[in-house]
């Protein structure tokens, strides 16, 4: 059985949390806690939110804590804010504002 969590419309893009996200993939959820806790990324805080959040949910439904493992990361790309910021000469250069969505799954080892 699988607990998961999500945090969606995360300020950040999907290609940076992604890479953090790699880290603790397959891992057990301690490790993955302490990776996550010394990774100085601004990523980081935000998967390990959620990755909390999957283990409250698996404590709730009474799992073993300790043989929790991350099953399944996944970070998708959410909605862009397309803002604008003025350039010389009356010109205007986008600004991509990206979002990202969280996904964790933790299951039992």
């Amino acid at each position: 059985m699988a607990w998961n969590a999500k945090h969606k419309f995360a300020r950040i893009s999907a290609r940076k949390a992604r890479l953090i996200a790699d880290m603790v993939r397959g891992r057990d959820v301690q490790d993955a806690l302490n990776i996550l806790k010394f990774t100085p990324n601004r990523a980081a805080p935000m998967i390990s939110q959620v990755l909390t959040s999957a283990i409250a949910n698996a404590n709730e439904a009474e799992a073993k804590v300790d043989s929790l493992v991350v099953e399944e990361i996944r970070v998708d790309e959410g909605p862009t804010m397309k803002r604008f910021r003025p350039k010389d000469r009356g010109r205007a250069h986008s600004i991509f504002k990206r979002t990202s969505h969280i996904f964790v799954a933790v299951a039992e080892d």
